[in-house]
This record gives C-alpha cells, sequence and structure tokens, in this order.
C-alpha cells in the first residue's frame, strides 16, 4: 500500500492546490485532497486518478476540530503518512477602514487556527512514525504587512511563527516541518478568473507557475534530514521584492 499524502486546501485543478495534489501522487503517493466543496475536491481526484495518481476528495472545513479528526482518522487507517501540506487561506483587499472584527477573525480561523489544528492532528501521528513533512504555504504576507492586508498578514504571519516553532520542537523527532513564502502572483485558475489583464501585463513568467511551486514543495520532502530546509521563499523573476 503506498503511503498517503494530505493536502489540505484544495479546489481548483489549476491552482496550488491542484498542484501539490498532483505532484505527489506523481511521486508515488496516495493523496487525500481535501477541501471546503466536495464536488471540487471529489473533481480534482478524478483528474489525478484519471492521469494514472491514486487520490480521493476529503470535504473538510479546516476550521473544524470534528472535520479534522474525520480526516486524520480517514487518513490514518491506510497507513503511514508521508507528508501534511496545509494551503488552506484565502485573500482580498480591505481597507482598514472597512474591516470588521468578524472578518478579521475569520481569515485568522482558516489561515492560522486551521493550520494550529491540522498540526494538532498531523504532529502525533508523523512524530511516533519519526518520519513526515508538515508544510505550510506562506505568501508575502508572511514577511511584511502592506495597506489593505492587515487581516491577510496578520493571519500569515501567525502561521509562519507557529511553522518556525512545530520545527525547533519536532525537527529532533525526525518531523520535517517548513514553511514556503510565495512572494508575488499565482497564475493559477482564481487570479486568471479575476485578475487575468492583470497577469498578462506581467508578461511570460510574471507569474508564479502552480506546477513549479508543487516542484519546490516535493524537492522539500525529498531533502535528506542532515540538511533540511525550514523556510524557502519562491517568486517570479520579474518580481520587486
Amino acid at each position: 500500500m503506498t503511503e498517503t499524502a494530505i493536502v489540505i486546501g484544495a479546489g481548483a485543478a489549476q491552482g496550488v492546490g491542484g498542484a501539490l495534489s498532483r505532484r505527489f501522487a506523481a511521486g508515488g503517493h496516495h493523496v487525500i485532497i481535501g477541501g471546503r466543496t466536495k464536488e471540487k475536491v471529489e473533481a480534482l481526484a478524478a483528474d489525478v486518478k484519471a492521469n494514472g495518481g491514486s487520490a480521493e476528495g476529503f470535504r473538510i472545513d479546516v476550521t473544524s476540530s470534528t472535520d479534522q479528526d474525520a480526516l486524520f482518522a480517514h487518513a490514518a487507517k491506510r497507513g503511514d503518512i508521508s507528508a501534511v501540506l496545509f494551503n488552506a487561506g484565502n485573500n482580498a483587499i480591505i481597507p482598514f477602514e472597512d474591516l470588521d472584527a468578524e472578518t478579521f477573525e475569520s481569515f485568522w480561523r482558516v489561515g492560522c487556527f486551521g493550520g494550529f489544528l491540522t498540526a494538532k492532528r498531523a504532529i502525533p501521528l508523523l512524530a511516533q512514525q519519526g518520519r513526515g513533512s508538515l508544510f505550510f504555504t506562506g505568501a508575502s504576507g508572511s514577511m511584511r504587512g502592506k495597506a489593505n492586508f492587515a487581516h491577510f498578514a496578520s493571519m500569515k504571519a501567525g502561521l509562519r511563527m507557529l511553522s518556525q516553532s512545530l520545527a525547533r520542537e519536532f525537527g529532533p523527532k525526525g518531523v520535517h516541518v517548513a514553511h514556503v513564502i510565495i512572494d508575488g502572483v499565482i497564475d493559477g485558475e482564481m487570479v486568471r478568473s479575476r485578475f487575468g489583464e492583470y497577469l498578462d501585463q506581467l508578461g511570460e513568467d510574471g507569474g508564479l507557475s502552480p506546477d513549479a511551486i508543487a516542484d519546490a514543495f516535493w524537492y522539500l520532502h525529498q531533502q535528506p534530514r542532515s540538511a533540511w530546509t525550514q523556510e524557502l521563499d519562491l517568486r517570479p523573476f520579474k518580481e520587486t521584492w
């Protein structure tokens, strides 16, 4: 039986979650694809299987302890878990004057608290195995807060600190914890549908390719433990930073 990789925060086939699912399936893993919309994760799983991979969709609200428990209990039935990839989160331009407490909390709950709930379930399983990867998707906001993105930067910075603490505590127990900063716009389905003209203005390779991002995650997963990376930053060659 192949080992399992869990991708949390997937939906669009041409997005980071979709690319991660395809890459880890291509690497020989059975992929459990978790996302908010049952139809989307099942369609993505079908796409992975149509291309020769092993996958299944699993509907999950990352902020729900009950949903998280169900996902990891289901995964554990198959045997060892090789990788858990936390890719959940959302973004929006919201001026601070328009940012209310409910919206601020909702961003934090998905992108930071959801990462905590995932880690609480993944870490004991991986530590017991003495091996395995727990990776978190970061963003430019993980490092700096821009105007109109207080909610997003707070969420992402919190997730980054969670990743750092877990790496120091559980790295010596064989768990590879890493944080991947995606510093730039992703040339995926979501951005294409909303800001296609902007991506066109950036030109060839001006946005990050989801498949290239997934390759970076796979590279991290394959690292020997004598030389682990805790944080990796990715950006297009044209990006100002």
